[in-house]
């Protein structure tokens, strides 16, 4: 089963149910999810599998699909995978997203030392020709 932004919004409440009910209806054991159309309030605790396939520039966006498996009522352990290519541009995606992450921590947590932000260069380099 999946949820994408074509999901109709009436329809969405239903898909989750029936995934978060598969053992009762014998529904199948795997659910896929746009990042855009999981937006707000899922709640996936049959999940315990969570896989990202295509990195999203903001890390923050991903850690809250993670979390849609994360919530109350969760009692099975979550492995989370995120599927990359070696020498692509989600690699140099995830390369930027850390050090946003970065940048993050250092202004909202604890860490007073941060990394300089996104810069013309770093735009250079995630544009230039991927190596064959």
């Amino acid at each position: 089963m999946s949820l994408t932004g074509k999901t109709p919004v009436a329809q969405r409440g239903a898909v989750v149910a029936r995934f978060q009910n598969q053992n009762e209806d014998n529904a199948p054991p795997i659910m896929l999810i746009s990042l855009k159309a999981g937006g707000v309030g899922l709640n996936l605790t049959a999940a315990d599998t969570v896989i990202h396939m295509d990195p999203w520039w903001n890390p923050a966006v991903e850690e809250q699909a993670t979390s849609r498996a994360h919530r109350i009522g969760q009692d099975k352990n979550v492995f989370v995978y995120k599927l990359v290519v070696e020498g692509s541009i989600e690699e140099r995606i995830l390369g930027l997203q850390e050090r946003k992450a970065a940048l993050a921590e250092g202004v909202l947590g604890s860490d007073a030392a941060f990394s300089a932000k996104f810069n013309i260069e770093d735009l250079q380099a995630l544009l230039q020709p991927l190596g064959m």
